[in-house]
């Protein structure tokens, strides 16, 4: 989506989050595991605005530090209200005479094309002074009124706890998102006054201002009340999450996913997954997955950090840590963890296994209860198989080390040597027969148990 028009973004996160409880500053809770802030200023970022600017108060350092730099910071305190929160940001835009939008760090959900109509809106042939983002709640509650005509028109915004029974009756609300033009903007915000219930500077006053002086106001209304959601403790992260996961997965299954329990798979917020990709019950999906075409996660996996090829199987219960690959029609079954680790084209892990920093050749078959023994405490250390090799089931594969091609490992082998093309290794102790010693022993304890009992 590309802008038509110069604008800057503030967006406010200096509270202090309280109802969270928590050392983590609210606006970097995850959400599909990315902090609700990025959620935000990734949909900003596509409106490619000429300047973003963070309000930060509690928690500046972490908020700082989380942005490295992508968006200017001012500082807020103390704080006293959203108007003066907005104005802490006037001298970082003192270059810019373009157009301002104002968002919140917690209400990451708001769509781009709702920014862009705002824009726009502040632009129509009547030109408003001020737009703010309505939306209409199941159950509007303690949210701020936008009293509005049918055209858009505002004649007044009043916050809930300053609003009459018939203001209150009114089901239109503010989200608190609003867009100006720069100059405007600021002139406004240098009149607002703190004579209210909770004796702070409210931006909306804004808009009282700007009728009291005979100039027009709009509001434009968001899709759905999902859009503005605020995010202010642990229960409405947790809602905001669920809201997140049913939009993915109804996207996901759009796009020709088949999700055969929708609501007990979990995604992150970059899983990308491919037409005719099956995903069964119970997998959880980390950051940074991507899915081919015609593959199958089977129930109760795990994918982080994982690059599954077309045809692949994967699980059930498989775990894909960071680094995992699995090339074209490769197979991981049951209890099989892979990390650093690629599975070349049409090989096999069916159960039981371990690939760490490995390297598995096409058409490889590694048995069941193998091991790559990779860490020796201090380094980690690379296994590399051949193609077509087969690994017998319960073997440890001691790196640094390379099995060659058609290469053939005995079962229960610990491999710490190279292993040549086309050989056989075989590492075990010598069988030790002792005929009829089991019975002997089983009679002997038989009779002691018999004696202890009397």
């Amino acid at each position: 989506m590309n802008m038509t028009r110069d604008f800057a973004a503030i967006v406010l996160a200096a509270g202090k989050g309280t109802r969270m409880k928590s050392d983590l500053h609210k606006v970097l809770h995850p959400i599909a595991g990315r902090p609700m802030l990025d959620h935000l200023l990734a949909t900003v970022d596509a409106l490619q605005p000429a300047k973003k600017v963070v309000v930060v108060g509690a928690g500046r350092d972490q908020l700082e530090n989380a942005l490295a730099g992508s968006a200017e910071t001012c500082l807020q305190e103390p704080q006293l209200g959203t108007g003066h929160a907005v104005q802490q940001a006037e001298e970082s835009l003192a270059d810019h005479s373009g157009d301002v939008l104002v968002l919140y760090g917690d209400v990451p959900f708001v769509k781009g094309e709702t920014m862009q109509a705002m824009l726009d809106r502040l632009h129509a042939e009547d030109r408003p002074k001020v737009v703010v983002l309505g939306f209409e709640p199941d159950d509007p509650g303690h949210y701020g009124r936008v009293i509005a005509d049918a055209d858009g028109r505002i004649d007044k915004m009043v916050e809930f706890k300053d609003a009459s029974e018939e203001e209150r009756a009114c089901r239109l609300c503010n989200s608190g998102v609003m867009a100006a033009r720069s100059a405007d903007m600021f002139e406004l915000l240098r009149r607002v006054g703190n004579d209210n219930a909770q004796g702070e500077y409210y931006l909306v006053d804004i808009v009282n201002i700007a009728n009291a002086d005979g100039d027009s106001c709009a509001v434009v209304s968001a899709d759905t009340p999902a859009e503005v959601t605020g995010i202010n403790s642990r229960a409405e992260l947790a809602r905001a999450e669920a809201q997140w996961q049913e939009l993915k997965r109804e996207e996901a299954m759009a796009e020709g996913v088949t999700l055969t329990a929708p609501d007990t798979v979990f995604f992150s917020w970059d899983t990308d997954l491919a037409a005719d990709v099956t995903v069964e019950p119970h997998v959880v999906f980390g950051p940074r997955v991507s899915v081919a075409r015609g593959a199958r996660i089977r129930a109760f996996s795990h994918l982080e950090g994982a690059r599954v090829g077309e045809g692949c199987s994967v699980g059930p219960y498989a775990r894909l840590r960071p680094g995992a690959v699995m090339e074209k029609d490769s197979f991981v079954g049951n209890f099989v963890e892979m990390k650093q680790a690629t599975l070349g084209e049409g090989a096999k892990a069916s159960h039981l296994t371990y690939l760490g920093d490995a390297e598995v050749g096409a058409g490889a078959n590694i048995g069941a209860g193998t091991i790559t023994c990779n860490y020796d405490g201090y380094f980690k250390h690379k296994t590399v198989i051949g193609e077509r090799a087969f690994i017998g089931s319960n073997s440890a594969l001691i790196a640094p080390v390379r099995i060659g091609t058609d290469a053939i490992v005995a079962a229960g082998s610990a491999v710490s040597r190279d292993v040549g093309d086309g050989d056989l290794r075989m590492v075990r102790g010598e069988q030790v027969v002792k005929p009829g010693w089991a019975d002997r022993f089983h009679d002997a304890m038989k009779k002691k148990k018999a004696a202890d009992r009397k």
